[in-house]
């Protein structure tokens, strides 16, 4: 260490007197500053390795979040169909249940109707079998008990009818096997095959609905 600030000194004698004085008088200032230049090293060694490390760790941590994004916007896409799935199914749901219960409105008196059918065929049957000769002011009782059936059968058929309930008669009619039952097939001079000739029992539909077919006679072929 000696030589080595003989040698310094020695080098620095001519230009830098005071320099030359200083190590002469302090041999270790050299040490020091030969020192303090390593620690800067070191320093920004240290300094240059942890922003590596810090670049190194913000790299990972935005691969992690960038994942953990796709995976959450993967999730959410999933719960968004699902939440569609069923938002549709509640609205199907909702629509058929609305529509049952128009239904029900509508052909809720259905067995009740059916059961009114049957008197009014009876009326019609009892208008039907008074001889229309008989019917005349001589027979007043009779023409009184008739004209009371007739307003009662019209009347009648003014409720059904408010109620959505309306007859069938489809004499000369194509044959419609959602309408009408066939009691019969027989060939007719004059008339089309496939139509309507006779009506044995008049039918009934309710709000468009079959609620009793037509019994009816239907033309065939000769």
């Amino acid at each position: 260490m000696a030589a080595v600030a003989q040698c310094v000194r020695g080098a620095l004698r001519p230009r830098y007197p005071l320099l030359s004085f200083s190590l002469r008088t302090s041999p270790r200032l050299l040490c020091v500053a030969t020192q303090q230049k390593n620690t800067g090293q070191n320093l920004e060694e240290d300094q240059s390795q942890s922003q590596n490390e810090q670049k190194v760790e913000s790299s990972s941590a935005e691969k992690m979040l960038t994942e953990e994004k796709a995976k959450l916007e993967e999730q959410l896409k999933e719960v968004t169909d699902k939440y569609k799935r069923a938002l549709a199914d509640a609205e199907n749901v909702r629509q058929r249940s609305q529509k049952l219960v128009e239904e029900a409105k509508l052909y809720g008196i259905q067995s009740f109707c059916k059961d009114l059918l049957e008197v009014a065929d009876i009326l019609e049957k009892a208008t039907e079998s008074v001889p229309k000769e008989e019917i005349k002011d001589e027979n007043p009782h009779l023409k009184s008990l008739y004209e009371g059936l007739v307003m009662t059968e019209v009347q009648i058929q003014k409720v059904f009818k408010k109620h959505g309930l309306l007859r069938l008669n489809p004499v000369g009619a194509k044959f419609d096997p959602y309408e009408h039952e066939a009691l019969f097939h027989a060939p007719m001079e004059g008339k089309e095959p496939g139509t309507i000739a006779l009506v044995s029992k008049i039918g009934y539909k309710l709000h468009g609905r079959t609620l009793r077919p037509a019994l009816v006679g239907v033309v065939k072929d000769a």
